[in-house]
């Protein structure tokens, strides 16, 4: 009789062991000759040397089925126990299984390109309205590097700038008064990592998510950083931000230049990048449209209503600037 301790490193143990542990039961039925004790992320396991083993390289394919897919089925460990691959739908365009297993895929043409753009380059600009998932496509990349140990660490950003509300305002401490800023990167987070295994991330600075000004006197390396919302960011910001790449790390940059919220004098810092970077070697631009929109439908009629807005107003101002030239020209000519 041998005693062995085994360590779940890469998984959540709720999913792991199953709604009420029925998927550790299940194990355990499976093995009778062996002594299971679970608690945690801890295993220990008694018996047989020959049997444990066996055990222990069952273990191992469970677990890691589990961390690729984030979940875990009773038909699974049937089948993986048993010797035979699990029954698994291939997914075209798959980025990576969120929670529950849930296929997260480059659903549009851009995203697609996203996906391609970011395997090619080390710097990618992903423009586009609201709702046409850059933002997730891009963490969700983040996501893949890391459970795919390409990286070490993802850092995601974004610049505190108020839309209509201010910081001073908000209650709490600093954390508090930016969490609420921070609060959609968390959101696409939770889509795709389990809640302990994030929580575990975060707490050990593997994933970070902090604002942008968080981000001088940097070097990161051995990740994928992420700035979101850089139509918000100024031209000092964003110069600061891009020239923090270190070795072994790649950045994707996004925004929504129709959604500027900084002050009208100041200048969008991803604007001017785009234009100073404009066909050097390394960057990818990527600029979705309003197709690409995959929150609910009304969202692209609501942009769409936008856009046909602007496009009046600019009319009517282009219009009024014509009839006062045109005006003051009359008064001259008099």
């Amino acid at each position: 009789m041998i005693e062995r301790i085994y360590i779940l490193e890469n998984v959540d143990p709720v999913i792991f062991y199953g709604v009420n542990n029925s998927n550790m039961q299940l194990i355990k039925t499976l093995f009778p000759k062996l002594r299971i004790v679970a608690r945690g992320n801890v295993m220990k396991v008694i018996g047989d040397e020959k049997e444990s083993e066996l055990f222990l390289k069952k273990i191992r394919e469970i677990e890691k089925y589990c961390e690729e897919y984030n979940s875990l089925s009773e038909e699974v460990i049937l089948d993986i126990i048993k010797g035979k691959a699990p029954a698994v739908v291939k997914q075209e365009n798959l980025i990576i299984h969120g929670m529950n297993g849930k296929a997260i895929v480059a659903r549009t043409e851009n995203q697609q390109a996203l996906v391609k753009s970011f395997d090619e380059n080390d710097l990618v600009f992903a423009i586009g309205p609201a709702g046409s998932g850059k933002t997730f496509v891009a963490i969700a990349l983040a996501v893949r590097a890391l459970k795919n140990k390409q990286v070490k660490k993802i850092i995601l950003s974004r610049p505190a700038v108020e839309a209509g509300e201010k910081l001073g305002f908000l209650p709490g401490e600093m954390k508090d008064k930016l969490d609420p800023y921070l609060q959609p990167l968390y959101d696409a987070l939770l889509d795709m990592i389990p809640g302990a295994k994030l929580k575990e991330y975060m707490e050990n600075n593997i994933i970070q998510i902090a604002p942008l000004a968080y981000m001088r006197g940097r070097t990161l390396s051995d990740a994928i950083i992420i700035l979101d919302e850089a139509q918000n960011t100024t031209t000092h910001q964003i110069k600061m931000f891009l020239t923090r790449l270190g070795m072994n790390a790649k950045m994707i940059v996004t925004g929504d230049i129709t959604q500027i919220d900084l002050p009208p004098t100041a200048t969008s810092g991803l604007i001017q990048a785009m234009n100073i970077l404009k066909g050097v070697k390394g960057i990818g631009k990527i600029e979705f449209n309003k197709k690409d929109i995959v929150r609910h439908k009304l969202v692209q009629r609501i942009v769409e209503a936008y856009d046909k807005f602007d496009v009046k107003r600019k009319k009517e101002a282009q219009q009024k600037k014509e009839e006062k030239q045109n005006t003051n020209k009359t008064t001259d000519h008099e």
